[in-house]
């Protein structure tokens, strides 16, 4: 599998904006089926985090103050990640805060996002759902740490991804699973994904 970046934010919030940012980021770099680097910082963009969001994920109003600031750490997270094609889980979420942190920065994202959460509706139909955590357990993958804080959830999703990897290449004769296959595949029916990855010679 080629070189691709698994992120995810921890935010106060479900929109980015004035009073909603993110509060925690996340990247796993996975390259040749492998977890080979990693970057992690919580950041400071002066919000304030609700109780709820804070029993959510462990991350208080107190340990922000001392954190980054958050274009501080932005810069590194996408300097870090460089042009190397995303992935995240429900990665609708993610892009949104992606795209704006960055655009508060004058920069913009130049790759697509695969989404572990979308590829594995297609490949494990049979899942009791598809939330990241429930994954998890189903396939007996290794805890990661704590859920709802950006370095657990990220490596959780990288060893989803690695996990789906494997079942392209097992079940369906995927010899290269390329971030661009991954792309087109995530908007696949799944009753159609046997057909459809037959019909490109895979």
């Amino acid at each position: 599998m080629e070189r691709i970046a698994v992120i995810d934010f921890e935010t106060n919030g479900l929109a980015p904006g004035s009073h909603c940012r993110a509060t925690e980021i996340a990247v796993v770099l996975l390259e040749n089926g492998r977890l080979v680097d990693r970057y992690q910082s919580l950041m400071n963009a002066g919000v304030w985090i609700p109780s709820d969001i804070e029993r959510l994920t462990g991350i208080s109003n107190r340990m922000l103050k001392t954190a980054p600031p958050v274009a501080q750490v932005m810069r590194e997270a996408a300097d870090f990640v460089g042009s190397t094609p995303l992935l995240a889980h429900n990665a609708s979420f993610d892009k949104k805060f992606w795209d704006y942190e960055l655009g508060l920065l004058g920069r913009q994202r130049t790759q697509d996002f695969a989404c572990s959460m979308l590829l594995a509706r297609r490949l494990l139909p049979h899942a009791p759902n598809h939330k990241l955590g429930t994954l998890n357990s189903w396939l007996g993958l290794p805890a990661t740490g704590r859920a709802h804080r950006a370095l657990a959830d990220t490596e959780m999703a990288a060893n989803l991804m690695l996990h789906l990897a494997g079942l392209l290449q097992r079940q369906h004769g995927v010899a290269e699973v390329s971030h661009g296959l991954l792309c087109q595949l995530q908007k696949q029916p799944a009753a159609k994904v046997a057909a459809w990855l037959s019909a490109r010679g895979h």
